[in-house]
């Protein structure tokens, strides 16, 4: 008891001589020791490492979860050390909606089969995007939250420890300065070169895990790495089912595919899917003319007198035959459907060339 009680007596000596010191050295009533300037670069550049990891860490959750109570839910499960319930993605929710609606509306009239052929496209998604925030938040949330939970909060501990180590130093300093005494003098200096040992320890242990922050950078650049391919494959992944949709769309009869009034096109577009979706298409049939034959009289066959369109194009496209038109990107051209044809392509003019051209690398300008 003796003990504690003499311990907590000088624990409570120290706390209020650093207070005291620092008290001084804000009204600028004591020296205070500085740190070398490399020191403080390290300092400066681990705070602002921890800040705009905190930032990019909180915005990629938003962006892979932007419901704010599904987020929260999510905090309080993993604050528990409980397994996270498995949620619906809104892809999979709309999918479910879609297939309720067209059981009850007709699966076999042509809005039913609609329903059923996209709800299929959005599971697809909504499991394309699930899969996404599963390697998203391994590969990249987190390796953030670990640094700023692990690496993070041992910086921070050392750090404090050498606040305190420093301020016990001036202490010394300061008492030196005030002694009077022979004696006081020799107790004073013995003191001094304690805390100036503790004080240069402290300052090595707490650089060499500042200059550790270096390694952190490489570690979080290989993430974003990481994150960016698999955010990558995600919007690939959803191109391809839209894609796949669309073609399956353009082939159910009475499905809306299209439009001839020019009035109803838009002026600009930035997406090949929604370019291919109101570019004209011409009647559909059942002898739609198979991709090689075209070559056999696309020279022979004049444009319509109407119905022809100015288009940009989007993407450099290799021909794969003679009866392809090749493709630089920002080129334009002249396009125009014929009957039979199938709606994945129109025929495309350039000068004294003509050949197929795939609706989706074109965009419709007038």
């Amino acid at each position: 008891m003796d003990f504690n009680m003499k311990k907590l007596a000088s624990d409570a000596g120290i706390f209020f001589t650093r207070a005291v010191q620092f008290t001084e050295e804000k009204f600028g009533q004591a020296e205070k020791t500085e740190l070398d300037a490399h020191f403080e670069n390290l300092l400066a550049r681990a705070d602002s490492t921890k800040n705009w990891t905190e930032k990019i860490l909180r915005q990629t959750e938003v962006l892979l979860q932007p419901n704010p109570s599904a987020r929260v839910e999510e905090f309080l499960y993993e604050k528990l050390d409980r397994k996270v319930p498995s949620r619906v993605t809104n892809g999979e929710l709309l999918a479910q909606y879609m297939a309720e609606a067209a059981s009850e509306l007709g699966p076999t009239a042509p809005y039913g089969k609609t329903l059923i052929k996209v709800a299929e496209a959005e599971k697809r998604l909504g499991a394309a995007e699930r899969d996404f925030i599963h390697t998203a938040s391994i590969n990249f949330l987190t390796p953030l939250r670990n640094f700023l939970e692990g690496d993070w909060k041992t910086i921070s501990k050392e750090r404090r420890l050498l606040q305190n180590r420093r301020l016990d130093l001036d202490a010394c300093k300061a008492r030196l300065k005030k002694a009077k005494a022979a004696e006081a003098k020799a107790t004073a200096e013995q003191e001094l070169r304690v805390a100036q040992t503790e004080f240069d320890r402290q300052a090595e242990v707490t650089r060499l895990l500042l200059e550790g922050i270096s390694s952190t950078h490489v570690n979080h650049l290989r993430c974003l790495h990481e994150f960016v391919e698999s955010q990558t494959t995600y919007y690939a992944q959803c191109y391809r089912h839209l894609l796949d949709l669309q073609k399956q769309l353009g082939r159910f009869p009475g499905t809306f595919v299209g439009t001839t009034e020019p009035a109803s096109l838009p002026l600009s577009s930035t997406s090949p899917t929604t370019t291919a979706a109101t570019m004209p298409l011409g009647p559909s049939g059942a002898g739609l003319v198979p991709r090689g034959e075209a070559a056999l009289c696309l020279e022979e066959v004049a444009p319509p007198a109407s119905g022809t369109r100015k288009a940009r194009v989007l993407y450099d496209y290799e021909a794969a035959d003679s009866s392809e038109l090749a493709l630089l990107a920002d080129e334009l051209i002249t396009v125009y459907s014929l009957p039979g044809m199938d709606p994945d392509w129109l025929i495309g003019e350039r000068g004294n060339k003509k050949g197929k051209v795939p609706v989706t690398y074109l965009e419709l300008l007038s």
